[in-house]
């Protein structure tokens, strides 16, 4: 298998959003999360590196990560009272 590193790579296990993720994966199992937690480190580990989702998603169809950054200002600036929640289950 071919070794393959990620640097910067974004943890959104929980709500500290750690953003300096050094991920090693070989073939499409994740085998080291360098700089994350221990829970971290574990959800990593127990998830694959293979990209099974498009970067980004409106209205459920795949879309660019332009449009999506400009759809989610959009959804922010009309909101009268906006709150952000869930990052822990956001996919990366």
């Amino acid at each position: 298998m071919t070794l393959t590193v990620v640097k910067d790579a974004t943890c959104t296990f929980c709500g500290c959003v750690c953003d300096d993720i050094e991920l090693h994966a070989d073939g499409d199992r994740i085998v080291k999360a360098k700089n994350a937690c221990s829970l971290g480190d574990a959800w990593f580990k127990h998830h694959t590196a293979e990209r099974l989702f498009p970067d980004a998603i409106i209205d459920g169809a795949p879309a660019t990560l332009d449009d999506a950054v400009e759809a989610a200002a959009g959804f922010l600036h009309r909101a009268n009272m906006p709150l952000v929640y869930g990052l822990s289950n956001v996919t990366c």
